[in-house]
């Protein structure tokens, strides 16, 4: 890399061209990356020319320049939105303080940990859905995957610019493991459960990014608030790509319901084997799959009582979703909040010190968010006359963190014993026999304008182009 344009090749706005100490630890740390992308990047698309938006700049006009590349030459870029005046921290006990441009040292380790974290999700999302290239529905839908690859590549860039920048040798080496770690592997997974998990079909990729990858728009969005400025502004850049794997994820799995619903129509029957057999996903095996990946994900959100997360909202490290637009005194000594409490067989809930529940609101303020997605998929049975509505889980069902872990409850809430729950959850759980049937749904789909059978097609295509455009030029 010594000699070439930064500018070009990696497009920045942190000055690169002049930051020889960043050049170096980036002109050593970016074959590593490209080698991880070769052996754990999307499955057979190296010579695929792809319809791909690229962020160039930070300037409406810049941030998405979309034309055909060759994932391995996208161009990872560096960003952060613009430096907003005199900024200050607004929260914790370092309130009304000019935010920080260098590391504060009492929280160093602290720091560098919550930006691990979010980094370690990035490359995990792309090792999870490495293979679903291969039974794409349509090219359409392989474009989609294939940006939010990018992207998520281009935020794990984000983070390890952080790293470098700020935390010499330490972020340097951690930036080295954020490549080593492998999602699902035994002797050295990824660090957060969810993100070791398989995404083994299409239906579980759209669920991921619309639930998962929700999480990821709620903790960017607390990250944002950071009084450590150069972290809070590399979220909000990161911010504006996460809204394309949200409407991915939701628009994908609204597809899948339109077809079912079509079909359900045609047959005049909710039948699920005869469903099945004309060849789509049935209503409750959809429901199976949110039920799923609502339950897993809430368990990123970690315990509903947390001196961590105390700690990092007090130190004015992470925010609130939204901090500044809460009106409270954001600092949160005397406030409460209500969280899930197990008494015996019954469930309620406990007043709790705010600053010890910020788990929970931010999973709360996640939950508001996605039960709005999920009555916007009720929007398409509702249409098409079919009397059904998904439903989000409770939030205790399925649980393995916080104080749920110990108790089985029902989707709609209730207490059940052991037994109850092992003749039941198979009913409100994908089994074996519904991920086997979806996985044979999963066949390529090349031609452009072609859908699988299992999935409508989209409304309008992407940047204004045709359903029918040539997203993959497969070469």
């Amino acid at each position: 890399m010594s000699g070439i344009n930064y500018s070009e090749k990696i497009p920045n706005n942190v000055n690169l061209s002049s930051d020889r100490t960043l050049q170096r630890a980036l002109e050593h740390w970016q074959p590593n990356y490209l080698q991880w992308w070769q052996d754990m990047g999307p499955d057979g698309s190296t010579n695929f020319d792809v319809y791909l938006r690229t962020a160039v700049s930070v300037d409406p006009d810049g941030w998405a320049q979309f034309g055909h590349v060759k994932m391995p030459d996208y161009r990872w870029g560096i960003f952060l939105t613009p430096v907003e005046g005199e900024r200050q921290i607004n929260f914790g006990e370092h309130k009304g303080r000019p935010a920080w441009q260098e590391v504060p040292g009492e929280y160093r380790s602290t720091l560098r940990r919550i930006i691990v974290t979010q980094g370690d999700t990035e490359p995990a999302s792309v090792e999870q859905q490495r293979h679903l290239g291969l039974t794409a529905p349509s090219q359409y839908d392989l474009r989609n995957l294939f940006q939010v690859n990018v992207e998520e590549g281009r935020h794990l860039w984000a983070m390890v610019y952080l790293l470098h920048r700020y935390f010499g040798r330490d972020g340097r080496e951690e930036g080295e493991a954020l490549l080593e770690r492998r999602s699902g592997d035994a002797d050295n997974p990824r660090i957060l459960t969810a993100f070791n998990e398989k995404t083994p079909d299409w239906l579980s990729f759209f669920m991921f990014t619309f639930i998962t990858d929700r999480d990821g728009k709620y903790q960017l969005a607390a990250l944002a608030e950071s009084g450590f400025d150069p972290l809070a502004r590399t979220c909000k850049f990161m911010l504006t790509e996460e809204a394309h794997h949200l409407f991915v994820g939701e628009s994908g799995v609204a597809r899948a319901i339109q077809r079912t619903c079509e079909v359900m129509n045609e047959l005049r029957t909710d039948d699920v084997t005869k469903l099945r057999q004309a060849g789509v996903i049935d209503l409750p095996t959809i429901q199976k799959y949110l039920n799923f990946h609502f339950s897993v994900t809430s368990d990123l959100y970690g315990s509903e009582v947390s001196s961590n997360a105390a700690t990092y909202y007090n130190s004015g490290l992470k925010g609130r979703f939204e901090e500044t637009k809460i009106a409270d005194d954001h600092q949160l000594g005397s406030s409460t909040y209500r969280v899930p409490e197990v008494a015996g067989d019954l469930l309620g809930e406990r007043d709790v010190p705010a600053l010890n529940a910020l788990n929970e609101r931010l999973r709360d303020d996640w939950i508001t968010d996605v039960a709005a997605g999920v009555e916007r998929w009720n929007r398409v049975p509702a249409k098409l006359g079919i009397p059904f509505r998904f439903q989000l889980p409770h939030k205790g069902f399925h649980r393995k963190i916080g104080v749920f872990n110990d108790v089985h409850v029902s989707p709609d809430g209730r207490m059940l014993s052991e037994a109850t729950w092992t003749h039941h959850h198979q009913e409100w759980l994908p089994n074996e026999i519904d991920r086997a049937y979806v996985q044979s749904l999963m066949g390529r789909v090349t031609e452009a304008g072609q859908f699988a059978n299992w999935i409508a097609p989209p409304a309008v295509g992407i940047n204004r182009q045709p359903v029918n455009f040539d997203y993959i030029r497969f070469n």
